[in-house]
């Protein structure tokens, strides 16, 4: 057995040649969610188990078998979180922030399930999480699917397409359970193990299923739309209503149901074929019963979750990931104060961009190597004890090297555009 530690499966560590790319990412996100009106709050990352399983619902997948559960010294039973919404609404009902109030919220950070690892599938994943309260209508629906395509906008993202559903209210959900239920019944044997273990349990999970067999036994199964209550009915229909006069493409699928029992009305998906098998990269919809369910007032909710690993697949490197702009070079070890604090001035000048000193010796081609590594365009290189006299050379590109002063060099930099840098 090998001596050195390495990760527990399923989690990664995220390396500094990506995390750039994370963090353009994360940018996108904060700044699109701020540009809705949406605040950030941010949860912890362990709770207490019977908040998960009375919000997701004891018989789903995540709580029967994916939770990561355990016991802590006082005997009481934590789970690190494996979705951030009911955190989210434990947090909000907590602290009061939903009492007689809208609010709208955004989060993202790491999430926890036992699943089996496969690309675009992990233990420890990250996401991105909307969360509204005290809005009813099917307004904010659509806004919700909005955001998200603005998001697709920004960063680059075309492969995608919007699914939409509505699975209505509980007493209709359980008018066409019942008939449902009857219905997988008469092909029990044809079901698959996973099938028939979710017949009784969580039925509308069974609707779900990517077996090619059991997707052609669901083509005569009853359809929860001949079922639905006449407000989720209407509901849906001014959603699509206005899905049409926004000019956003959508598909209706009957079979659109969500792993996470609270939630209500409408739901949707945004799903691309560029991911294989993890193709759906946004999920949402409406759970205007959970802020009841777990001790608040009747409070009408609605939100999304993105997973991150999933969406840097799709955008990939951000074009600026370089780590410097400018690498100041010490060719002598009397210099290396003055760099320093040519460095610092530097970050003052040239504000938003990223300096680097080098900072353990070496000869000028050993530093002028590290300089090209970091990425920087261009190099200042100390050329007395100083500081007053350094000379200024492009890293990419054409261009000459040049010597000038100090204050000269502020100038000069303050005047080249950051991209050019």
């Amino acid at each position: 057995m090998s001596k050195t530690l390495k990760s527990i499966r399923g989690m990664h560590d995220v390396l500094p040649d990506k995390t750039p790319a994370w963090q353009h990412l994360e940018t996108a996100l904060q700044e699109t969610a701020s540009a809705f009106g949406y605040e950030e709050i941010r949860m912890p990352i362990v709770e207490q188990t019977r908040l998960f399983a009375r919000s997701i619902g004891e018989v789903t997948d995540i709580v029967e078998k994916e939770m990561y559960t355990f016991d802590d010294r006082n005997g009481e039973s934590l789970t690190l979180r494996p979705e951030g919404t009911a955190g989210c609404v434990r947090a909000c009902l907590q602290h009061g922030l939903i009492h007689n109030q809208q609010r709208r919220l955004w989060y993202v950070g790491p999430m926890f399930r036992h699943e089996r690892p496969q690309k675009g599938r992990y233990r420890q994943f990250h996401q991105f999480g909307v969360e509204t309260f005290g809005v009813a209508g099917p307004e904010l629906d659509v806004e919700l699917i909005q955001m998200a395509r603005s998001l697709w906008s920004r960063l680059g993202i075309e492969d995608v397409r919007l699914e939409i559903n509505t699975l209505g209210e509980p007493d209709a959900r359980a008018r066409h359970r019942a008939v449902l239920v009857e219905y997988l019944e008469a092909h029990a044997d044809a079901l698959d193990e996973e099938a028939r273990r979710r017949l009784h349990d969580n039925p509308l999970r069974v609707l779900d299923s990517k077996n090619p067999a059991i997707q052609e036994i669901l083509e005569a199964a009853p359809r929860l739309a001949d079922y639905l209550d006449e407000e989720s009915a209407a509901d849906f229909a001014r959603s699509c209503e206005l899905l049409d006069a926004l000019g956003i493409p959508y598909r209706v699928n009957p079979r659109l149901v969500r792993g996470l029992d609270y939630y209500n009305k409408m739901v949707f998906e945004w799903v691309t074929d560029s991911l294989g098998a993890q193709g759906t990269i946004c999920a949402g919809g409406r759970y205007d019963g959970l802020v009841e369910q777990l001790g608040g007032r009747s409070t009408p909710a609605a939100g999304f979750a993105m997973g991150l690993e999933r969406l840097l697949e799709l955008v990939g490197e951000p074009a600026d990931a370089a780590r410097a702009d400018v690498y100041v070079i010490v060719p002598e070890a009397d210099r290396q104060a003055a760099a320093l604090a040519l460095a610092e001035r530097l970050r003052g000048t040239l504000a938003g961009r990223r300096v680097q000193c080098n900072l353990d010796g070496g000869s000028l081609k050993a530093q002028f190597k590290r300089a090209d590594r970091s990425g920087a365009e261009t190099a200042v290189i100390v050329e007395d004890a100083t500081g007053e006299q350094v000379s200024i050379k492009p890293l990419r590109g054409e261009g000459e090297q040049r010597t000038v002063t100090s204050p000269q060099l502020d100038d000069l930099l303050a005047k080249v555009p950051a991209d050019a840098l």
